[in-house]
């Protein structure tokens, strides 16, 4: 969540240099900011510097990163007529050949110490809202209207994020990446309805055609993750659809969510980011309670969500080593 740290003095420095969106094109800067946690912390994987917005870039949409505001669409689609300026998303691939590189240069640069993850945002909400929003927004109001006042222009759209992003996801696996996740941030605006009409069917086509994408080009399957932020409504969905792994956020309890996937789903999360403001201490404790919440078996500690730039990186480091040291004795009863 956010491994490729903003809550790092280093990482400020690197991108001073340039731009958020040219640092995303230079492989150079991605393998720096990628490596930089792990210098600091003992951390089992890295997850490739990158950002869910240079889909729509190369699908044609311009989109700027605005300080203290965040991601700025000038144009965002507004009409269905809109999603004509949008290009073929089979090209999509080949506009995005510096993430391949940055993860080709990234694994090299590790040297088989800790996997590399590849991601996305997933078809719907993390990329559509922001497409038609034309930038964060705490309603959604712009993009839902689209779903209910636009059904078929909705779908026209979902689906050509979808053919853009399985090349895409294909592709860094074909780099290097040896995990892929799938962020899907604004489950929560959806609700059960929309979400079983929008994005599900979605979220399970963009796995089943990675699968068989992998296969075609005569490469090993790799696991996939899927984060459904606030998609609690949709747990037992989610598990089935075709991912290995279901992130989970901060507001489900760990043994609430492993009745309701079974268990042949690996669960992933979830401590509140903000607990990383409590002390080293009270740290420990709470990463020994979810821990022991969710048991040994089939479990990736992580965050519920991603880290804030305020953030002390020794309590970063400090719940890291709980991780370790609680996952030990966990292991050995």
């Amino acid at each position: 969540m956010r491994q490729a740290g903003r809550y790092l003095p280093e990482f400020r420095e690197t991108r001073a240099a340039q731009d958020f969106f040219s640092t995303c094109r230079s492989p150079e800067a991605c393998c720096e900011l990628t490596l930089q946690p792990l210098r600091r912390f003992p951390l089992d994987a890295a997850i490739i510097f990158s950002d869910i917005l240079v889909v729509p870039q190369a699908l044609g949409m311009e989109v700027t990163m605005v300080p203290g505001k965040g991601p700025s669409f000038p144009e965002p689609l507004r009409e269905e007529r809109d999603l004509e300026r949008l290009r073929d998303p089979a090209a999509v691939a080949s506009e995005l050949g510096y993430v391949f590189q940055a993860i080709t240069l990234t694994r090299q640069q590790l040297a088989g110490r800790v996997p590399l993850i590849g991601f996305a945002g997933a078809p719907v909400w993390t990329l559509m809202t922001y497409m038609v929003e034309g930038g964060g927004s705490s309603t959604m109001s712009q993009a839902k209207r689209w779903l209910y006042q636009r059904p078929q222009a909705s779908h026209q759209l979902l689906r050509i994020l979808t053919d853009a992003l399985v090349p895409y996801l294909v592709g860094q696996v074909a780099a290097g990446a040896q995990a892929l996740q799938l962020f899907e941030s604004h489950a929560g605006h959806l609700g059960p309805q929309l979400f079983s009409k929008f994005a599900l069917p979605y979220i399970r086509d963009v796995s089943k055609r990675v699968k068989a994408g992998l296969q075609e080009a005569g490469l090993a399957p790799v696991p996939m993750i899927i984060f459904a932020k606030d998609g609690h409504f949709a747990l037992e969905e989610l598990a089935q659809a075709g991912y290995e792994v279901v992130g989970l956020d901060w507001t489900v309890a760990p043994e609430k969510a492993r009745e309701r996937v079974g268990k042949t789903v690996t669960l992933q999360g979830n401590l509140d980011p903000c607990a990383l403001y409590a002390s080293e201490e009270e740290i420990g404790k709470l990463v020994q309670q979810m821990l022991n919440d969710f048991g040994p078996q089939r479990y990736i500690a992580n965050l519920g969500h991603g880290l804030y730039p305020d953030m002390d990186p020794e309590h970063v480091g400090a719940f890291v080593d709980a991780v370790h040291k609680h996952s030990r004795l966990l292991r050995q009863n």
